[in-house]
């Protein structure tokens, strides 16, 4: 890129285009848990129709990474954004016992089948479609950046990115709070598609630079020769695990349990308010995180201490569960995630080589969908036979352990821009 004037009009084009598909993505986190309990789906059943997007986009990110690398990012993300339009439009017919009154609005007494696959339907398309979207994010701004300014640009971008993402939980948790669930997830729908059509006008088409490109074979090899990668991943596990995983999914009914309410708002909507507060939290950390990134000798020195937000956050929904402690909590969450992330992707694009950018980008996203999965999938669950309290001291522990990980194999590494040597097939 000629210019950071040019990086600029990039960035804030493509920010464009993420901020309406992320409101989307928001609408589902105060909804479908709670609509879940209201069709009688059992919390296992919950945890899967949360994570399987995620598990989806674990799956489809390197594939779609290497798509990215070979053919440019406009045409894959186009349809990413589509696809992502699409998705909660799945949710409206999944309300209904039938596929032919699925636009009525009714709310089936008791969950069928049809109703529990549609849901789970949606929630695939919506993860192929970010698998393209997050990805082809990741490959754009790094490949617009030098490292002096990436870790600027990949929080600004990161910053207007999930800005999108707590509007979705306001609008969701309000939406189905006042006029119901069919509402707002017509509102996510057509936010979606307005961001396909915002990105089809203004997103850039950044063609392949080189000629060849690593086989998808090739990427365990290039995970394993390089202990910063790993390790990057594994803290990206971690941190999506605790936040996308468990936090967010354990809300809504935390909120319940606890009795937190703020005047006419019930369970539903005052969770949408709590996550919109961390997420509000974590978009307002990328425009600290990601300059100061650019301004240390090794990005990890604020990752790391970043991740003492995260512990504190978890200790005080344990310990304090109140309003106070609720929205102190979620905030210092919120600070952690991105305080995290932001300086690990831009450590990531530092080192990747310039023609596999997007699959490095799609391995850094199977790691955090990875955590993302298993999260819902466990943290309802295990609440239910042991208490919130327990499952979130859990997390307090795990994210200890994890800065010791981070200390012991990141900050050895005194020249952090030290490029990744690709393994070689002879």
């Amino acid at each position: 890129m000629s210019s950071d004037r040019d990086t600029r009009t990039v960035v804030l084009s493509l920010i464009a285009g993420v901020f309406f598909g992320g409101v989307g993505g928001g609408v589902a986190f105060p909804t479908l848990p709670r609509l879940g309990t209201l069709l009688g789906f059992s919390a296992l059943t919950v945890g899967i129709i949360l994570a399987i997007n995620r598990f989806t986009r674990m799956l489809l990110n390197t594939p779609a990474g290497t798509i990215l690398d070979r053919f440019g990012t406009r045409r894959p993300m186009l349809v990413g954004f589509t696809l992502q339009g699409l998705a909660p439009f799945g949710y409206v017919l999944g309300l209904t016992d039938a596929w032919t009154d699925g636009l009525a609005g009714t709310v089936p007494v008791t969950a069928t089948a049809v109703s529990a696959t549609t849901f789970a339907g949606s929630r695939v398309l919506w993860g192929i479609g970010s698998a393209f979207v997050f990805v082809g994010a990741f490959s754009t701004v790094t490949k617009v950046t030098t490292p002096e300014n990436r870790g600027k640009w990949t929080g600004y971008l990161r910053g207007g990115q999930s800005l999108g993402f707590p509007a979705g939980l306001v609008v969701g948790g309000l939406v189905a709070n006042l006029y119901g669930f069919t509402p707002a997830f017509l509102v996510a729908g057509f936010a979606g598609l307005f961001a396909a059509l915002v990105a089809f006008f203004v997103l850039p088409d950044l063609n392949p630079t080189v000629e060849t490109d690593t086989g998808l074979r090739e990427i365990p090899g290039i995970v394993a020769s390089d202990v910063r990668i790993l390790s990057v991943g594994l803290v990206n596990f971690v941190v999506r695990f605790l936040f996308a995983g468990v936090l967010l999914s354990t809300v809504v009914e935390y909120a319940a349990v606890v009795g937190i309410r703020i005047g006419f708002l019930d369970a539903t909507g005052i969770s949408g308010v709590v996550m919109a507060v961390s997420v509000l939290f974590s978009s307002g950390t990328t425009l600290v995180a990601g300059p100061a990134s650019d301004r240390v000798s090794n990005r990890a020195f604020v990752s790391i201490p970043s991740l003492g937000f995260l512990a504190v956050g978890f200790g005080l929904l344990a310990l304090v569960p109140s309003l106070v402690g609720t929205f102190v909590g979620v905030a210092a969450i919120g600070i952690g995630v991105e305080g995290v992330n932001i300086p690990l992707l831009a450590y990531l694009g530092d080192i990747s080589p310039e023609n596999d950018v997007g699959k490095l980008g799609g391995v850094y996203n199977v790691f955090g969908d990875f955590g993302s999965t298993v999260g819902p999938l466990v943290a309802l669950p295990f609440a239910v036979r042991f208490s919130y309290t327990t499952e979130y001291l859990g997390c307090v522990l795990l994210v200890i352990l994890t800065g010791i990980l981070a200390a012991l194999t990141l900050l050895g590494e005194d020249d952090h821009e030290r490029p990744i040597v690709v393994p070689s097939d002879d």
